[in-house]
Parts: structure tokens; sequence; C-alpha cells
């Protein structure tokens, strides 16, 4: 059954077994995606194969063309046939109009700049998605924070979607799941319900805080892991760094209140496993570049597309700071992205730290 989109009467709070004020009755939900980016097109049909109508935003004429002439995006999805019922437009504002869901999958550190325009616009039911994997610079806000107060909505009326979301594997129909994390549980169903499609599981939580952290520290981690292959280190160096991130991630969700189960979840350490180990991770392609010895931007030319972690691993170490977390790996990233540490260096000064007890 085609998920239901709401209703016009009152929302409930989204206890459990309150009426909410979501329907699972037709007419489907209709969805706007913004972003034409892999992922972002992934998603988009996901929703359609959940069967959403969906109409994307894109700022390429080209690529938008080509999804709504052709049903296909060459330059970020190559070889996918999209499915029916996925519309595209260069028109933001046209875009949004008459959604029930409003998904976002833009670079983090640009989004709040491309939405200013729809500040205040959207339907008043209109629920926020965010695909976005990051803490946006200078604020330490986490991307669901930035999309409350972009689009000037209710908190609770935004979701968060992360997961091991590697968009080629989702794309070609291999089995996958996320999280969904709101804090109002109708929130989360209703996002559940239009993503889920035969080959994509997701489940809902109402830890949000844990599951964006997760999904924004993974990346850092990814960039360390690939710095380490790059410089031909094998398991035992790549097992060590994705504990040891793990524990770093972990540290700074409890300092910000977020649920010590959620970093074993999908979330946690099923995203984290899933972009430190496959070549299709971006952040991990490029620590590789970086730890066979290329500079930053020969690498991020090398890698192609947006590596989130290469920002935002500052911002997640500012974050860290102003809550007095130790984030060693964290910093030693940001140390050889930004600072021009060599990894050799990075490496030696992470295995001469003082000896600890390790803490589950």
């Amino acid at each position: 059954m085609a998920a239901g989109r709401p209703e016009d009467g009152p929302a409930g709070e989204g206890t459990p077994g309150e009426s909410t004020g979501w329907t699972t009755a037709e007419p489907a939900v209709r969805a706007a995606v913004l972003g034409t980016g892999a992922w972002g097109t992934t998603f988009a049909a996901i929703m359609a194969d959940a069967g959403c109508s969906v109409r994307m935003w894109g700022r390429s004429p080209e690529v938008v063309g080509e999804i709504a002439d052709h049903r296909r995006n060459s330059r970020n999805l190559a070889g996918v046939n999209l499915p029916q019922g996925i519309t595209a437009t260069t028109d933001l504002a046209a875009a949004v109009d008459g959604a029930d869901v409003v998904v976002v999958a833009l670079p983090s550190q640009s989004v709040r700049a491309v939405l200013a325009p729809l500040s205040g616009t959207l339907a008043e039911r209109a629920v926020v998605v965010s695909l976005m994997k990051g803490v946006e610079l200078g604020t330490h806000q986490r991307m669901s924070e930035v999309l409350a107060q972009a689009l000037a909505v209710d908190p609770g009326r935004v979701a968060v979607v992360s997961g091991p979301n590697l968009a080629k594997e989702i794309a070609a129909h291999q089995p996958a799941g996320a999280v969904v994390a709101a804090t109002r549980h109708d929130v989360a169903e209703l996002v559940a319900r239009a993503c889920a499609a035969p080959y994509f599981r997701p489940y809902t939580h109402t830890d949000v805080v844990g599951v964006e952290l997760g999904g924004a520290l993974k990346n850092v981690i990814a960039l360390a892991v690939g710095m380490a292959q790059g410089r031909g280190y094998g398991d035992n160096t790549k097992a060590l760094i994705i504990t040891r991130g793990l524990a770093e991630t972990a540290r700074l969700g409890a300092a910000l209140g977020a649920e010590p189960g959620t970093f074993a979840g999908l979330a946690g350490m099923g995203d984290l496993v899933a972009t430190c180990a496959s070549p299709l991770s971006r952040n991990h392609t490029l620590g590789a570049h970086i730890g066979a010895g290329m500079g930053l931007e020969e690498a991020l030319v090398a890698t192609g597309g947006t590596a989130e972690g290469v920002k935002s691993c500052r911002s997640v170490l500012d974050l860290a700071n102003a809550h007095g977390v130790d984030m060693p790996i964290t910093q030693a990233v940001v140390a050889v992205l930004h600072e021009g540490w060599p990894v050799a260096e990075m490496t030696a000064a992470l295995l001469a730290r003082p000896l600890k007890h390790e803490r589950a």
C-alpha cells in the first residue's frame, strides 16, 4: 500500500497509541527531493518505488532535463534507470509546492544559503527530511537544527535518515536499511512508510542526536581509515581506527545526550563499517589519496563529488572542544587535511598517546 500523506486535522503528539493525524490511506505522499546528487537521486527512486509521487529539484538544467525526460542521471548515478513517478525542475519554489515531505540532500555547508528563499513557505503540515551527514561550520549545529532554522519549521517536524547507504548499491536494488529518526513517533513513522521499498527497510528511532552524530562522525573516521590504507597499512590498523573512532563518536554522543545504544545500530556501527570499508565511499577514497601522498586539492579532484568529512571534520572538532570531549582521531584528520601534517607524523602521534584503560 502506498504511504498516505497527512490529513488536514490537528496533529497528535506522536505518543504510541495516540492518534497522530497521519493516515495510511490514499492519496500517496507528495514528496520533494532537493538535490540531484547520487544519494538524493537514489532516495527519490526509493520513495517512488514505495508509492510516492516525487518531484526533484536541482541547479543543473542538463541533469534536471535528463531526469525529467529520460529518467536517468548520468552525471551522478550512471547506468541507473529511475522509476516512474519522478519529475524534476530547476524551480525551487515549484519543487516544494504542495509537498507533504521535503527531503533535503544538499552539501551540508551550503544548505542554509540554498534554502533561504524557502523560509516560512512550506505547507503548514509538511515534514522535512535530512539526508545530510555533517555539522555546520561556525554554528556547531546538526543538520536537523540547520533545517529547522533555515526553513522556519517546528523541529518536531524534522526527521533524519542515516545508515549504511552507499547510493550505487541501493540504486541497483541490493538489500539495505536505514534509521529514520525524529523526536515525534508519528513523523518518523510517516517518513519510514514513505521510503519502505522492497529492497530498502527503514527502522524508526527518536534519538535524533545519536543518529546524526553517527552519520557525521563516520565520514571523519573513514578519512582516517583511507589515509591508513593509502599508506599501505592492513586490516589490524583499519580495525583499530574503526573501533576507536566509534569510541570517539560515543563520547561526543554522551556529552550531547544521545542514547548509547544508537551507536551499536545501523546509524552507528553499521554506517561506520560500510563507509570505512567500501571503495564506493568518497571519504574513504579521498583519505586513501591523501595517504598515498596527494595534496588535498589534488585528492578532491581525483575523488570527484563531495566528501563531506573534509569540511565537517573541523566543525565536529569545534563541537567536541566546546563540550570538552577528547577526539584524537578527529583532531588528527583535521591536522592532516587543514594544517599540513604528514600522515606518518599523525600516525606516530596517535600511537604515542599515554596508555589508558579501554572503556566500552
